[in-house]
């Protein structure tokens, strides 16, 4: 694995405002990018980016900023970025959260629940419903909640999320424009 590049908000900022060339892509979904968003970033969701989404948007030569949250995702789209031989993309240290901290300028917009967020709900309710169905109607529902502890398991041993990942793609996850830009 690639050792991951890294730029600080502030730089970033300093390279996209010379303008020559270097884009900022946010790969959060589209409903947490409408949220909060670094002003002039593109929206290009982790499982949609691709060479062919990055060479839609800018020169192949300038450089490209990735961003999500806190860093996390960004690093999981600069891996399979570098890996299909891109060499001019960093992560932006700290994500949006850092960026918006570093009182740069942000785009905010309708409120919505982080994905993170909604992966803690649904995981602590699912296991909150297989152990009350374990108790009260058969002990084979123990099986629901083992399945979760063992996918946040493997979620925290490869740092990707497979719940984070469907949950990504439903409705309530995406917005009508799903080509945000600012």
């Amino acid at each position: 694995m690639k050792a991951n590049r890294t730029i600080d908000p502030w730089d970033a900022h300093r390279a996209i405002e010379k303008g020559e060339g270097a884009v900022l892509v946010d790969v959060r979904t589209p409903v947490e990018y409408r949220a909060l968003h670094a002003e002039g970033a593109v929206n290009i969701p982790l499982d949609a980016i691709g060479t062919d989404t990055l060479g839609s948007i800018g020169n192949g030569d300038a450089p490209v900023y990735l961003i999500c949250r806190t860093g996390s995702r960004a690093r999981m789209a600069f891996d399979k970025l570098t890996g299909a031989g891109s060499e001019n993309v960093l992560v932006v240290e700290g994500g949006t959260e850092a960026w918006d901290e570093a009182q740069l300028p942000v785009v905010r917009g309708k409120k919505a629940v982080s994905l993170e967020r909604q992966v803690r709900v649904s995981t602590g309710s699912i296991v909150l419903i297989g152990s009350f169905l374990a108790f009260f109607v058969h002990p084979w529902f123990w099986v629901v909640p083992a399945f979760i502890c063992s996918g946040l398991i493997f979620s925290g041993v490869t740092d990707t999320c497979g719940m984070g990942m469907v949950l990504a793609r439903m409705p309530w996850n995406k917005v009508a424009d799903t080509a945000c830009t600012s």
